[in-house]
């Protein structure tokens, strides 16, 4: 199998706030193969990121894929799992280790840190889980 692509983004209203995620896959072929929204209840905003990020890695294995490509807005997030920033918060604690063991059942997974506009439909995906639980 090729590389897969995936645009994952957690949003939130306010910071605590109400939160959702958004993830976005590609193929190699840059076709659209399957999009995730979801609400969180209350979290941050990094929570929200790192939630977005383990939804589409668990999602990812479900589906049998092995070599990713993640594109996140979140800096800290990129750089955090990139290992160029330490975790000093101890939910996100949690939340990076989790994360890194689901890293490890994959071949290959890169994560790439992106501008906002580039990732734009994984953010509506994670505008909209947020909206729907204000419904």
């Amino acid at each position: 199998m090729g590389i897969f692509k995936v645009y994952i983004d957690g949003a939130c209203l306010g910071n605590p706030g109400k939160a959702g995620i958004g993830v976005v896959f590609y193929n190699e072929k840059n076709q659209q193969i399957c999009e995730m929204s979801h609400y969180l209840g209350d979290a941050t905003n990094n929570i929200a990121e790192y939630q977005s990020l383990i939804a589409a890695l668990k999602k990812a294995l479900e589906i049998g894929l092995d070599n990713l490509f993640i594109y996140t807005d979140s800096e800290l997030l990129a750089r955090q799992i990139n290992g160029f920033y330490k975790v000093r918060n101890e939910e996100l604690k949690q939340l990076y280790s989790k994360a890194k063991k689901l890293i490890a059942n994959f071949e290959s997974v890169r994560i790439f840190h992106i501008s906002r506009e580039k990732n734009k439909y994984a953010d509506k995906l994670a505008q909209q889980a947020v909206q729907q639980s204000t419904v």
